[in-house]
């Protein structure tokens, strides 16, 4: 019996009523990302954003005051980047410096992974829609997959009400 435990990927497709250029520049604009990062009725105070292969941006999330308002920060690490095409990077959960958390020493489910690999790939269905795929690779098995799908819906969500 293989002790490897088994994972999935999460594959969230929203499209939008904006041309791919807007959707596009929502994910590099701090101050558009600031709009839309995180779920329902949470908010984002920070978003550092060094948009380049190899770059590391920083963005905070905050939780509303119903669920003790804490803030969480994570990192995405550029490792690819296609303009107006694909976006890949890896997620980390971070302190307010940008540091990686060890989940597996923090109230964290056991099946929440140190670092997501993440990619973005954007089409252009018409000059005034556009497509995007998002997808998270590698989750272990348990209820984090949902949880993290379902956060990963209400983003896009809140991102399509920031862009109009």
């Amino acid at each position: 019996m293989s002790s490897e435990k088994k994972t999935v990927d999460i594959v969230v497709t929203h499209v939008f009523d904006a041309p791919v250029e807007q959707v596009w520049n929502a994910w590099i604009d701090p101050d558009v990302i600031m709009q839309w990062w995180g779920p329902d009725y949470f908010s984002c105070p920070l978003a550092k954003i060094d948009f380049r292969e190899g770059g590391t941006s920083l963005v905070c999330m905050r939780a509303p005051q119903d669920f003790g308002g804490a803030d969480s920060y994570n990192t995405w690490v550029y490792t690819k980047i296609v303009p107006l095409t694909k976006i890949e990077f890896v997620q980390s959960l971070t302190d307010e410096h940008g540091t990686k958390l060890d989940t597996s020493v923090m109230n964290f489910p056991s099946e929440f992974p140190q670092e997501v690999r993440s990619r973005l790939d954007f089409r252009a269905i018409d000059d005034h829609t556009t497509e995007l795929v998002a997808t998270e690779y590698a989750w272990p098995e348990g209820k984090m997959v949902e949880l993290s799908r379902m956060g990963l819906e209400q983003c896009l969500n809140k991102m399509a009400v920031a862009l109009g």
